[in-house]
């Protein structure tokens, strides 16, 4: 199995593909500072073999090259984050409030 990880900017998704076979995908949202990932599906014939975590680590550097935030709204791209710190600077983080009673 030899992966690719593309950015698929019309279908709004990274996809994992193995030859010709989509093998994943995640799901995002794009901003002007931030990449909001939803949703990651992997394809039930390629679970266990580490497409998921191809996926998240080819998405995220991808990311990082556009020098973007990611929000992980994905429970799988969040966990993933939190097993590889390497990873946890480019989560978003919410500004400071500046409103004042």
């Amino acid at each position: 199995m030899e992966l690719t990880v593309t950015d698929r900017p019309a279908e709004r998704r990274y996809e994992a593909r193995d030859g010709a076979a989509t093998a994943g995908f995640a799901e995002y949202i794009r901003t002007d500072e931030m990449v909001v990932f939803t949703h990651t599906e992997v394809d039930p014939s390629y679970e266990g073999k580490g497409v998921g975590s191809a996926l998240v680590r080819g998405a995220l550097d991808d990311v990082r090259t556009h020098g973007l935030s990611v929000l992980p709204l994905c429970p799988f791209v969040k966990g993933w984050i939190q097993r590889h710190r390497e990873y946890a600077d480019m989560v978003y983080r919410q500004p400071p409030s500046r409103v004042t009673d």
